[in-house]
């Protein structure tokens, strides 16, 4: 017999899924900078996904759902952020970039959106029972406005913004584009193998024995007329 599904067991939609990333943007930048993060209690619905001056990160997700993620940081958030990262993890002051603009700056925002986007998809394989892959972040300093659109072809497309805060209420921005989605959970299963934030950053942090560098002009510009600029 088949049994015919009720609009009450849809058990997780969009909304749902934008609430478990922000949620990850707290629990992970709260752990690095060992400051205060929170997010509006309202999101915007918007038609389009954007980089944004002054530093732009996104990174693409694909499998069980796809889509995009942007997080856009004013160069006084990114400094903030930056800072207290570093200063937490035993950095002098005297030895810190000066400006948003530095490649080391650039470097520990796209770590920090790897570690955002590596505990989620933590979180959508334990909660979800399904799989999805993440590409490598990308971070652009930005003087303009660039706008994004996902690499893949989506049904039913939806888009979100959600304001953050920093401890000092600097602003910086999380936009998700993905396919309109909803998860019915056929049986209860339990969760389990839950992640310690304060775990996948000292692991993170002990791989890093090399830090990359950052995209040079070049490898901007070319990323940048890639997007159509």
């Amino acid at each position: 017999m088949v049994k015919e599904w009720k609009e009450s067991e849809v058990v997780y939609g969009t909304e749902d899924i934008l609430t478990s990333l922000c949620n990850s943007v707290t629990r992970v930048l709260s752990v690095a900078t060992q400051c205060e993060i929170h997010y509006s209690g309202m999101v915007q619905r918007i038609t389009k996904t954007c980089l944004k001056p002054d530093i732009g990160c996104f990174v693409l997700f694909d499998g069980g759902f796809s889509g995009l993620v942007v997080l856009n940081f004013s160069a006084a958030t990114a400094m903030e952020l930056y800072e207290n990262y570093m200063l937490n993890m035993g950095m002098p002051k005297s030895e810190l970039a000066m400006a948003h603009t530095s490649d080391e700056v650039s470097n520990i925002m796209g770590e920090l959106m790897n570690q955002i986007v590596g505990d989620f998809t933590g979180k959508v394989r334990r909660e979800l029972q399904t799989h999805i892959t993440q590409n490598q972040p990308k971070m652009l300093v930005l003087n303009k406005q660039v706008v994004l659109s996902v690499d893949t072809q989506l049904d039913k497309p939806e888009s979100r913004r959600v304001t953050f805060y920093t401890g000092k209420n600097n602003i910086f921005y999380l936009e998700l584009a993905i396919d309109r989605t909803e998860f019915i959970k056929l049986h209860d299963f339990e969760v389990n193998d839950t992640l310690n934030p304060d775990e996948v950053i000292a692991q993170a942090t002990q791989e890093r024995t090399v830090t990359q560098p950052a995209q040079d002009k070049s490898d901007q510009d070319e990323l940048l007329k890639s997007l159509g600029m």
